[in-house]
């Protein structure tokens, strides 16, 4: 059908072994510079096996030379994405480097500046800041640090993704092919110093997923998210890392975080009814956002976070007991790092918020934590409604049903015992967990498992205990 509508067009064999790497191409010849000759592109580390090496950042609380950040893709250009993700990798000198299944590149280029290039589809590209980065990104190093701003400003344009397609219209480009392009240094040097007349801009992000996000709520696409993961106790890295690089107003961000620690939960659970003296979530939540927006706060300024959520919840508590939850996992890939565990009551059960990193939290730690959840918390929950009964409150009865039957099911969890046993598949039998002692190392995905183990009445089928079911199989 084509060879009757389309244009035909004619090549010379000769000129094409003048392009990059003779390759073939039908809209013009390269006679300009190539970006190659001010830039190199790199391949990044392949581990052969992620969900053993790799985490998403919030998955962990420190940071050590076990744990370094790694760089990955991002799904439109802008200045500072990709930053989700953490690599195990033991300063060189553990179970990755010695990986035969994986592949270790771009070492060389750790430390230094440049462009992240995503090798799929647009290529959307990001700026690089020297961490290690995986391999569905290829890193574009300027031979000369000074012409960073305008190789960005050329990998940021469409007119980047159109010059590499005209060479490789393969699903995933090489990352040879990402520097095979016609580029025009003093063109785009005079574009960069219109646009950034004091230079590229230091690292900033309100994105709660990138590890550079300041911490604040009220400076956050995501509020609601942020403000329940600080009520819990979470910190972001760029609050506990004084070392990173940050712009002027996101350290500025960072100091204003201090604000708010009068209102966290050293514990790391917080109930959603009041429980054992403590004021509901909803209150504690309230709370906390007030003194992050001031004078800007307002029962109005309420509902407009929890519209901007998608919710159709009418306050604050009705959003943490019936959306929250959802909406967390879905923001951070299905790692949720903030647990809401519940009865199966939707309107007056119990439900509990617990800090993931409290719970995991090795020397026994955490274990102490759920003894808390299970006998503490619960516990008084179920002696309120066991007063209930005897006084023939209306409800009481089943709400005491299904909170035994939470209480059962975390025992369970605190006993180990199949199918509420946690396996790490790549550790020996004599190292795997007894009971509840989670290695936090291991990551969400492998700890959250006793909880999804067994589904309460009411819940969510293959939920388990918790509020909903994250994609984790």
């Amino acid at each position: 059908m084509f060879l009757h509508s389309m244009e035909i067009k004619l090549v010379v064999q000769a000129e094409q072994l003048k392009n990059p790497d003779a390759r073939l191409v039908f809209e013009g010849q390269y006679s300009a510079e190539l970006l190659e000759q001010y830039a190199a592109s790199l391949q990044g580390v392949a581990t052969g096996d992620y969900l053993r090496f790799g985490r998403c950042f919030w998955e962990m609380q420190f940071y050590s030379n076990a744990w370094v950040f790694q760089q990955s893709t991002v799904e439109t250009t802008q200045l500072f994405g990709g930053r989700e993700h953490v690599l195990f990798w033991e300063d060189g000198k553990g179970e990755l480097a010695k990986s035969a299944s994986a592949r270790v590149q771009g070492i060389e280029a750790w430390g230094k500046e440049g462009v992240a290039v995503a090798q799929m589809r647009a290529t959307p590209a990001t700026l690089y800041t020297g961490e290690v980065w995986d391999n569905n990104t290829a890193v574009i190093i300027p031979h000369n640090p000074a012409h960073l701003p305008a190789i960005w400003c050329f990998c940021s344009s469409t007119e980047y993704n159109e010059a590499v397609r005209k060479i490789d219209q393969a699903l995933k480009v090489t990352n040879a092919s990402l520097v095979k392009v016609p580029f025009d240094l003093e063109y785009w040097q005079e574009v960069a110093s219109e646009k950034y007349p004091n230079g590229l801009p230091e690292p900033y992000s309100d994105d709660p997923t990138q590890w550079i996000f300041h911490g604040y709520p009220a400076v956050s696409t995501n509020p609601l998210q942020v403000a329940v993961a600080r009520l819990l106790g979470y910190r972001w890295p760029a609050e506990l890392a004084e070392a990173m690089r940050l712009s002027e107003e996101a350290r500025r961000l960072v100091k204003r975080c201090r604000e708010l620690e009068t209102y966290v939960d050293n514990e790391g659970i917080v109930c959603i009814p009041a429980v054992r003296g403590e004021e509901p979530a909803a209150e504690r939540l309230c709370a906390l956002l007030a003194a992050a927006y001031g004078d800007e706060w307002s029962p109005t300024k309420e509902q407009e976070l929890i519209a901007a959520t998608g919710s159709k919840a009418k306050d604050l508590d009705e959003w943490l007991r019936n959306d929250f939850f959802e909406q967390h996992c879905k923001l951070f890939h299905h790692r949720p790092f903030i647990w809401h565990v519940w009865d199966g009551r939707r309107r007056d059960g119990f439900h509990a918020l617990v800090n993931y990193h409290k719970i995991a939290e090795g020397n026994g730690r955490g274990r102490l934590v759920l003894e808390s959840l299970t006998y503490s918390y619960l516990g008084e929950w179920i002696t309120r409604q066991e007063d209930g009964v005897k006084r023939g409150e209306g409800g009481a009865e089943d709400r005491l049903a299904a909170a035994l039957e939470l209480q059962k099911r975390l025992i369970a969890i605190l006993e180990g015992e199949p199918p509420f046993d946690i396996f790490v598949r790549w550790k020996p039998i004599a190292e795997q967990s007894i009971g509840w002692e989670p290695d936090i190392n291991d990551g969400v995905r492998i700890n959250i498992r006793p909880f999804m183990a067994s589904d309460i009445p009411g819940g969510r089928k293959g939920a388990g205990v918790l509020r909903w079911k994250p994609n984790i199989k």
